[in-house]
C-alpha cells in the first residue's frame, strides 16, 4: 500500500502542474513580469534606455538594479511561448527546491514521493500561483537566500549568494542586518561583498543605467506601483487602506520603524533556533517594504514548514487556507475602490500583514515546548551515564544549536561528560 501511494505522489504533481498550464492557456495568461524582465534584457542588448521604457496594457517600468538587467538578456533568446513555458517548469522547480530548503531548515527532510506531493499543493498557495502566473523571480530569490542560510557555517563563500540576491532585489539586504545582529560578522561581511559586487558589474556593463538607478530611482517608490492597492500586503499597506491615504506618511514609518526594530531584535533573540530567526528576518522584511506584492510572500512555504515541524498542525492549516483563499481578490478593487474598504472588509484586505504581525510574537517566544520536544528525541542519541553523574541535568539544555544540529550537538555534549566520568 505505501508503494502504491508513493507512486501516485508524482501523478498527483502532474495532474496539478497540468491543470496549472490549462489555466494559463486558457486565461491567456501574459505573464507580465516576465515580460518586463524580456524588456530589460533587450534593453542591454540594444543598448536602450533601461528605465525609460513601459511594457504591457499596465504600463509597467523596470524596477530592479541594472544587475538584474544583465541576468534577464538570456530571456531574450526564447520566443514567447518557450519563455513562458520555462517560467512555469522553472518556477515549478523551484517550488519543490524551496519545499525542500524549508524542510532542512527544521532539521527535516522530504522524501522524494513526499516532495511532489507537497509541491503538488504549493502550486496553489496565492504566493506561489501568483509568482507563475506573473512570472516572477521570487521563489528564485528565496531559494538563493534560504540555501545560503542553511549551509554549513564553515562552508566556502557562505552569505555570498545572499549578497546576490540582494543584488538582484534589495529587499533581501534585510537578512544581511539580520546576520550582523546575530554575531555571524564573517558571513555578512561576505554578503556586502557579494552586493557590492553586482552594483560592480551593473555600473561596468551599464555605467548610465546604474548612475540613474542608485542616483534617482532606488528612491522612486511610486515607480514601483500603488501602496493602496490590495495586491500589496506590506504595513504601508494596511495603514493606508485603514486611514484612506494614498501616503500615510508619519502614520506609516513610525509603525514601520517599530516593527523593523522589534523583529530583528527578536531575530537576534532567536539566533539559537535557525528557523524562527530565518522566519523572524523574513516576515520583518515583507512587513517593512514599502511595498510586498502578495507574490512576495512565497515565505508562506517556510512558515508552514516550520509550523508542521512544530507540531502545530491546525495553525498550519489555517495558514495555508489563509494563504489559498485570496480573500482580498474578492473585495471590490477596481480603480481607487480599495482606498475605501469600509472597517469590516480590512482584515480581507490585508491578511498577509495581519497574519506576520501575528506570528512575531508567536517566533520570538516559542521557547519551551521546542526546548522539551528537542530534550526528547535527543535522549536516543546521548549515551548511558553512571548513575552517579551530576552532569546530566545540566547537559540536557545546554546546546544553543540550530534544530538540525541539536541530536549531533546533544551527542558530543554527552560525549564528552560520558570520557570525563570514566577518567
Amino acid at each position: 500500500m505505501k508503494h502504491r501511494t508513493a507512486a501516485l505522489c508524482p501523478l498527483v504533481l502532474a495532474l496539478s502542474l497540468a491543470a496549472l498550464a490549462t489555466l494559463c492557456a486558457t486565461r491567456h495568461i501574459p505573464m507580465a513580469d516576465a515580460l518586463v524582465y524580456r524588456a530589460e534584457g533587450e534593453a542591454v542588448a540594444s543598448g536602450g534606455d533601461l528605465y525609460g521604457f513601459t511594457v504591457t496594457e499596465w504600463e509597467l517600468p523596470a524596477t530592479y538594479p541594472p544587475f538584474a538587467a544583465i541576468l534577464f538578456v538570456p530571456t531574450t533568446w526564447l520566443p514567447l511561448p518557450a519563455l513562458k513555458l520555462a517560467f512555469l517548469l522553472g518556477n515549478t522547480a523551484l517550488c519543490a527546491l524551496l519545499l525542500h530548503l524549508s524542510c532542512r531548515l527544521t532539521g527535516r527532510r522530504l522524501r522524494a514521493p513526499h516532495l511532489c506531493a507537497a509541491t503538488a499543493l504549493a502550486l496553489w498557495l496565492e504566493p506561489v500561483f501568483q509568482t507563475i502566473v506573473f512570472g516572477q523571480i521570487n521563489l528564485a530569490l528565496a531559494c538563493l537566500v534560504l540555501w545560503d542560510l542553511t549551509r554549513r557555517g564553515d562552508a566556502p563563500g557562505k552569505g555570498f549568494a545572499l549578497g546576490v540576491a540582494a543584488g538582484i532585489k534589495l529587499t533581501p539586504a534585510v537578512f544581511i542586518a539580520y546576520l550582523f545582529l546575530t554575531g555571524r560578522v564573517r558571513e555578512a561581511a561576505t554578503a556586502l561583498a557579494g552586493l557590492a559586487s553586482t552594483v560592480l558589474l551593473g555600473a561596468l556593463v551599464l555605467p548610465a543605467a546604474s548612475a540613474d538607478f542608485w542616483a534617482r530611482r532606488v528612491f522612486e517608490t511610486g515607480r514601483v506601483g500603488k501602496a493602496w492597492i490590495v495586491d500589496n500586503q506590506s504595513l504601508q499597506g494596511l495603514v493606508a487602506r485603514l486611514t484612506h491615504e494614498a501616503e500615510p506618511g508619519p502614520a506609516w514609518a513610525l509603525p514601520a520603524a517599530a516593527v523593523a526594530t522589534a523583529g530583528l531584535l527578536l531575530a537576534r533573540r532567536a539566533a539559537h533556533d535557525a528557523p524562527r530567526g530565518v522566519l523572524l528576518a523574513a516576515l520583518t522584511t515583507l512587513l517593512i517594504s514599502p511595498i510586498s506584492w502578495s507574490h512576495h510572500w512565497v515565505w508562506c512555504v517556510p512558515l508552514l514548514a516550520w509550523l508542521v515541524a512544530e507540531g502545530r498542525r491546525r495553525l498550519a492549516a489555517a495558514v495555508a487556507v489563509l494563504f489559498t483563499v485570496r480573500s482580498f481578490w474578492l473585495l471590490p478593487h477596481q480603480g481607487d475602490l480599495d482606498l475605501h474598504l469600509p472597517w469590516w472588509q480590512q482584515p480581507s484586505a490585508s491578511p498577509y500583514a495581519l497574519l506576520a504581525l501575528a506570528l512575531l510574537p508567536l517566533l520570538g517566544g516559542a521557547y519551551g515546548r521546542t526546548d522539551a520536544r528537542t530534550a526528547s528525541s535527543c535522549t536516543r542519541v546521548r549515551p548511558q551515564l553512571p548513575a552517579s553523574s551530576s552532569s546530566a541535568s545540566t547537559i540536557r539544555y545546554a546546546y544553543p544549536c540550530s534544530a538540525r544540529n541539536r541530536c549531533r550537538c546533544a551527542a558530543k555534549s554527552w560525549s564528552m561528560v560520558s570520557r570525563a566520568t570514566t577518567e
